[in-house]
């Protein structure tokens, strides 16, 4: 095999659940195949550098090895090779978006009167 439909390679490679949401993704435009929109039907060969954005993730890989159908992670990983500029910068993203959920934390219940008079104060202030 030389080469792959992109979808059903990104698919294989578990970047997306169906080929359905990788054709989707591929069609607006949150794949790139050397940088450059492409087609869900373009073949894909080993060496290709792609660029994909998942859940708000950017991902830079090149392309190791070709498969038509959807095997375990483990080979699925061996697939590809993610650059190390890519994984650093993800994994930076991870840790700035979970820094920025830590601030807040929902309450576990609905507030009672003291609560409730204090937030009512906290808002008045912000009123002034």
């Amino acid at each position: 095999m030389d080469e792959v439909r992109l979808d059903l390679w990104l698919w294989a490679a578990r970047f997306f659940k169906t080929r359905a949401l990788a054709k989707d993704a591929i069609t607006h435009h949150r794949v790139k195949l050397a940088g450059q929109a492409c087609k869900p039907s373009r073949s894909v060969r080993v060496g290709d550098v792609l660029t994909i954005e998942r859940a708000g993730e950017l991902w830079d890989v090149r392309v190791l090895g070709l498969s038509d159908t959807r095997g375990p992670a483990t080979v699925a990983q061996t697939l590809y090779g993610e650059s190390e500029a890519s994984r650093v910068r993800r994994e930076e993203e991870r840790a700035r978006r979970a820094a920025e959920r830590a601030g807040f934390q929902a309450p576990t219940h609905r507030p009672d009167k003291r609560a409730r008079r204090l937030l009512q104060a906290l808002g008045d202030l912000d009123a002034l």
